[in-house]
């Protein structure tokens, strides 16, 4: 019989989100993961499979919480251009203040294995779909509710918007005054 797990796998898959999401995929080394998630290279492998299964499960993590977090937000009650706002804002300005460096996993994702590995840019593009749809929708809703003017289409605002949100992301990641950023998102708002 196998000696149990001495770790959580759950916490474990977490803190590799984290170090894939702040060193990037190319420069994790597995000895990265085995220090930052404080088990053994054997359950490492025995558990996760490779470091490109871990990256895979972590970025689906990652995935998942996002779209938790951008749905929470769309559904909170109040006039469309302020939940869209507050999506905005909280790329801004993110919550905790340290994870601006860092960016958007799936948009480092897109940036650095788009082209080279075709599951995580299945599941980058996964999540900028239901981002962009869930954008859509607020958005008809907006229109039908009269807050939108009804010769826009919800579909090229929620394209323009996410252009938006994504270009957000990465500019965050090198900017040291997020307060620079707030004339972008007063001007995507205007243009609702």
């Amino acid at each position: 019989m196998g000696r149990p797990k001495q770790f959580d796998p759950d916490v474990a898959l977490d803190r590799a989100m984290h170090t894939f999401w702040s060193k990037g995929y190319a420069a994790t080394t597995p000895q990265d993961l085995v220090d930052e998630l404080g088990i053994g290279k054997g359950s490492l492998y025995n558990t996760f499979g490779g470091k490109h299964d871990l990256f895979l499960a972590a970025l689906r993590r990652y995935a998942e919480g996002a779209a938790r977090q951008f749905t929470e937000l769309m559904a909170e009650p109040g006039p469309v251009r302020e939940r869209v706002r507050r999506i905005l804002d909280a790329t801004v300005d993110p919550s905790p203040p340290q994870a601006a460096g860092d960016g958007c996993l799936a948009v480092n994702t897109a940036a650095e294995l788009a082209r080279s590995d075709e599951e995580s840019a299945r599941i980058v593009r996964t999540m900028f779909a239901r981002t962009e749809s869930a954008l859509a929708a607020v958005l008809e809703q907006g229109r039908r509710d009269g807050e939108i003017a009804a010769d826009r289409d919800p579909k090229a605002l929620a394209a323009h918007l996410f252009a938006t949100l994504v270009g957000l992301r990465v500019l965050m990641k090198t900017t040291t005054d997020p307060a620079t950023l707030r004339p972008v998102v007063d001007a995507a708002i205007a243009a609702l």
